[in-house]
């Protein structure tokens, strides 16, 4: 565990504290709320330059990626490896939050707020066009400017391949993409000087605005959402045991920091370029984590599988409505295509558990018992997001028989670098 994850951790508690105070200190709501703007700009700024970054990264990083791997026939082997382990881990994640909230029924008894209104959230159906639309591209470029990721992806899919085949002549290409990633990765070293000051804005900033009582009002549904994420983490690593015997602890130990990355600033792509680099540390080679890791932010996101199916049921179950098991299990496999239905859609959970509400006949003004600690709850989410999506390609780099001895740091030359199928 290197010094900036304790930077991190120290700016998360300095973050609690801050809004604790801030929170007491200014009992007007209005007061607390014009407080809580000004500092939420500090991990905004944070936020938009990882943005900034990721999108010339995956582009880059992916299209060198492919290039390298020799043919299409390994492409499609390894996009098939990836996307079978997508699909398994998504459904227990689905399954595993029908389970928990039957279990624990932390609805039963809420008190449901009649006079919410949900002006700022519109309700999206899973849409062949709505998902191609997410999913082609018009213009690489504005791809890259609206931060479209799986738009990205289709596009360097096609790049590499097209450069795999051209061979010698595509190599100035791979070059010139290599030294782009080269660029990136620097680029994020700078930015990511910045995390421990982010990630106490970003905390002080929800406590400021939202207090920390609202913790304790909603502690049963937080608290069971979180043992669900427990037990998720618990059957990953269990699952990363049997796949990567005891280097699966080497695994978690460098995920720390994007770990807590991405928990304090409820951001998965926060982690993103911290993630990638301790793959390549951990021994994963550079073809297989470009190739994994950007699906795995559109089809792997096991933390909010799970919240779909826990928050639409808890919902239920604090109106007062009682889901039969044949309903839940239609529930989780409507969830499971339409959340990869609304890639780019901002606040995408959310809009897929109001679309669920009304497609199952649940009153949708039940989407506000959980909107006002959505932050926390996305906290959780994002962090799990990083465990299922390193645990992937940490996976598929083992049984495509590429997952090297682990190194503490990386050569100069190591991005990306060729290897043969």
């Amino acid at each position: 565990m290197n010094r900036n994850f304790y930077y991190v951790m120290a700016g998360l508690v300095l973050g609690i504290v801050l809004g604790t105070a801030s929170y007491y200190s200014f009992p007007d709501k209005a007061t607390a709320a014009e407080v809580a703007k000004y500092m939420s700009l500090v991990s905004t700024i944070f936020l938009k330059l990882i943005k900034m970054i990721i999108g010339p990264l995956v582009l880059s990083t992916l299209v060198v990626g492919i290039g390298h791997m020799g043919d299409a026939a390994t492409v499609g082997r390894v996009g098939a490896k990836t996307m079978a382990w997508f699909v398994c881990a998504s459904i227990f994640s689905l399954l595993l939050g029908l389970f928990m909230v039957d279990l624990l029924a932390p609805g039963v008894g809420a008190v449901v707020d009649q006079g919410a209104n949900s002006s700022n959230l519109t309700t999206q159906a899973f849409s062949i066009e709505g998902f191609v639309d997410h999913l082609v591209p018009t213009s690489i470029f504005k791809s890259l400017a609206d931060g479209e990721i799986l738009q990205i992806v289709v596009f360097s899919i096609f790049a590499g391949v097209a450069l795999m085949a051209l061979g010698e002549r595509g190599k100035p290409l791979l070059e010139l993409a290599d030294g782009v990633a080269h660029m990136m990765l620097t680029i994020t070293g700078y930015v990511m000087r910045m995390a421990p000051v982010a990630v106490c804005a970003s905390v002080a900033s929800v406590i400021t605005k939202s207090g920390p009582m609202i913790l304790l009002n909603f502690a049963k549904f937080l608290g069971g959402f979180y043992l669900t994420l427990l037990i998720l983490w618990v059957v990953l690593i269990a699952v990363g045991y049997l796949t990567l015997g005891s280097r699966m602890f080497d695994l978690v130990r460098r995920m720390y920091e994007p770990f807590l990355l991405a928990f304090s600033t409820a951001s998965s792509e926060a982690s993103y370029p911290k993630i990638l680099d301790q793959l390549q540390r951990f021994g994963v080679s550079r073809r297989i984590a470009s190739f994994v890791l950007p699906l795995g932010y559109s089809f792997n996101l096991d933390g909010t599988m799970a919240y779909t199916t826990f928050a639409t049921l808890f919902i239920a179950q604090a109106y007062g409505m009682s889901i039969p098991v044949g309903t839940q299990l239609l529930m989780a496999a409507v969830l499971m295509i339409t959340s990869k239905g609304v890639a780019g859609v901002p606040r995408a959970s959310l809009v897929v558990i109001l679309a669920t509400l009304k497609q199952f006949g649940i009153p949708e003004a039940g989407l506000f018992l959980i909107l006002g600690i959505d932050q926390f709850l996305d906290m959780g989410r994002s962090a799990t997001n990083v465990i299922g999506n390193s645990l992937a390609a940490a996976a598929v780099a083992k049984f495509e028989g590429d997952l090297g001895e682990a190194k503490d740091e990386l050569p100069e030359t190591a991005v990306p670098v060729a290897v043969s199928a």
